[in-house]
């Protein structure tokens, strides 16, 4: 059932409007082991650009960098039109804390999604309904208590033996807000981050680790997501190669009518 008041999500992602610099806050609700869950940064950043009173469509891609730790506090946010056209507008956000080094920089391209010819060339991965896979333990980090993570395929198993050779790294499983909110663009942004890492499941053990570099790139408008109606979505991602203390990932978000909503790569730093 969906909440009337404001979602935990929504306040956490709550950003202030300036002339160019906007503010913002990390929450403790959506903390990672050493600093704020990266998907969350990501959707404050995106909800700035939506609420910016220069914004033409939709997005279309987003890359967030996370060049230094964030620490907890408040951000702003120097948020620029780098570049604009009749169907696409270039976006450069840097978010600084207590007037520092830039901690995180982020570009983003929104464009107007006017009809045409259609075809999804990838398949839906396909699954038991959500109703009827099982919730996954919180972990202790805060963030995954506000998600719904219902695996299908490559549960992780955090506190064994680590595994020798290594293990797969896929996995396919439905992610919701914990408090039921309905899927829009933040959604997707903060869902994009919110696989638990490719090595995790690889070592079958818990390693330092952090994401350097995410990209997530918009497969649907807002009216046509807002049509799909749902509160939950089905993710599959997959690691290609770990080496030398950085590991990819690729991950899917699709609809459970089985639309492709969102696809997403990042590069993350790893010890172990």
């Amino acid at each position: 059932m969906l909440t009337k008041g404001p979602h935990l999500f929504d306040d956490a992602t709550r950003v202030t409007a300036g002339d160019s610099c906007w503010q913002g806050r990390t929450s403790p609700d959506y903390w990672a082991f050493v600093g704020p869950f990266g998907g969350c940064t990501a959707a404050a950043i995106l909800r700035a650009l939506m609420e910016h009173p220069q914004r033409a469509g939709d997005p279309l891609s987003v890359t967030v960098n996370f060049c230094a730790p964030v620490t907890e506090g408040g951000f702003d946010l120097d948020v620029r039109l780098v570049k604009a056209n009749r169907s696409s507008q270039h976006w450069c956000v840097e978010m600084t804390q207590g007037g520092g080094a830039v901690a995180t920089l982020a570009t983003a391209v929104f464009a107007e999604r006017r009809p045409s010819w259609s075809h999804q060339q990838a398949k839906f991965p396909g699954a038991a309904p959500f109703e009827q896979s099982r919730s996954f333990p919180n972990t202790p980090m805060t963030w995954t208590h506000q998600y719904d993570f219902r695996f299908v395929e490559g549960e992780p198993s955090f506190y064994g033996s680590p595994a020798s050779p290594p293990l797969d790294a896929f996995s396919k499983q439905w992610i919701g807000d914990r408090t039921p909110r309905k899927i829009d663009m933040l959604s997707l942004m903060s869902m994009s981050d919110a696989f638990f890492g490719r090595i995790f499941l690889a070592r079958r053990e818990l390693v330092p680790f952090g994401t350097v570099s995410l990209t997530t790139y918009f497969h649907t408008a807002s009216e046509e997501l807002a049509a799909e109606d749902i509160t939950h979505v089905l993710a599959v991602a997959d690691a290609r190669i770990f080496h030398r203390s950085y590991g990819d990932q690729h991950g899917e978000l699709w609809s459970p009518s089985g639309r492709l909503l969102a696809t997403t790569t990042q590069i993350a730093y790893f010890k172990a």
